[in-house]
């Protein structure tokens, strides 16, 4: 953990002509060479840049070396006398390329394999961003399930409750790179797994506006609504001679922030389930702010919903309420915890379950 605060550094040296990489360096120097150089014990973990460029949030951007870099930076951190045990990596997130966990957890073994330099490694960080939901583009079971860490009996309770499909594509990766043998720890971030399915946003229709498909004249400006060839519409019953534009109590300044990366982020589900028979028109749904970019979703098909009904957004655990601003002076969503019967005595059955066991 970094323990250095603002009072740890002399920030007039910057105006004599040293740089910040200078001034860490020298506290360092220092830490080591003092009478406590026993109570800092410095580990570091060597983070590696990932081809990230199918993901939608790329991460190596910014963070993470270069495996040319790598070299030099181990023998940097052993000049300075520093042990680094270990390696990490993030792929991004909203991947659509599970392969890139192999080629990120190959490039770790290069830089495990650089043990003239004096480390003896024996951590690797797989990172996160991990799906939360089966609906997603690339399920969770696809990608990682690791059975190293995992107990006899935890394997045999998860393959009862066959919550887990233990296909993999880092498993065949991690054996071939790490095996058992190699007593390495490997873990991982999976924060959006766990959170992703936890929320469910419930949003309120705040205003409604009706847009016929002829040609629209406001004073001296003319403008023209048209459908794309790929537009839902009913042809028969004459709905696609409208689109409707639903207003809601939220947007991209609250909890639909990823939506400013992601487009195609998640469609809304009715509150109530529509009669068969029911008339549906093409729609787009907009956030409560000022801000013409806050749009929520640009294209979608519902009835025509009043004021006042609601629209369900599923998965919306994964940096939303987090995220969320008071922007225009709205406010951030209220959070409401709900159980399930089933869930609420969920831990009554697993308790039974690993007695069995």
């Amino acid at each position: 953990m970094n323990t250095f605060t603002p009072a740890d550094f002399d920030f007039t040296l910057l105006e004599e002509g040293f740089c910040a990489h200078d001034i860490i360096e020298q506290r360092m120097k220092e830490l080591s060479m003092s009478t406590f150089a026993d109570l800092f014990i410095l580990r570091l973990v060597l983070r590696i840049t990932t081809d990230d460029s199918k993901m939608v949030f790329r991460l190596s951007v910014k963070f993470g070396a270069t495996l040319k870099s790598c070299r030099l930076l181990l023998e940097r951190a052993g000049e300075l006398g520093l042990n680094n045990i270990g390696v990490s990596f993030h792929v991004g997130s909203g991947y659509t390329d599970p392969e890139t966990y192999t080629q990120a957890i190959s490039d770790a073994r290069c830089v495990f394999d650089m043990g003239e330099l004096g480390y003896n490694m024996t951590l690797l960080d797989i990172g996160g961003g991990f799906p939360g939901f089966d609906d997603s583009k690339l399920k969770f079971e696809d990608v990682i399930i690791s059975l190293l860490s995992l107990s006899s009996y935890t394997k045999t309770f998860l393959a009862r409750l066959k919550w887990v499909q233990f296909t993999a594509v880092i498993n065949p990766a991690l054996d071939k790179y790490f095996p058992a043998d190699s007593e390495v720890r490997v873990i991982a971030e999976p924060g959006r797994y766990y959170v992703s399915s936890a929320y469910t946003l419930a949003v309120n229709i705040i205003g409604k506006k009706v847009v016929m498909k002829e040609q629209l004249t406001c004073g001296d400006s003319t403008s023209f609504i048209s459908h794309s060839s790929n537009t839902p519409t009913d042809e028969d019953d004459g709905a696609n001679d409208r689109t409707l534009m639903y207003y809601v109590n939220d947007g991209i300044y609250s909890s639909f922030n990823e939506v400013l990366f992601d487009p195609a982020y998640g469609l809304p589900r009715l509150h109530k389930k529509p009669k068969p028979d029911e008339r549906m028109y093409p729609c787009s749904i907009w956030g409560q702010t000022c801000d013409g970019l806050d749009r929520i979703v640009e294209q979608c098909v519902q009835p025509d919903l009043q004021v006042s009904e609601w629209l369900l957004f599923k998965h919306m655990g994964a940096y939303s309420v987090t995220l969320s601003t008071t922007f225009n002076g709205f406010h951030k969503p209220d959070v409401h915890y709900v159980m399930s019967r089933s869930a609420w005595y969920m831990p009554y059955v697993f308790c039974h379950v690993f007695t069995d066991l």
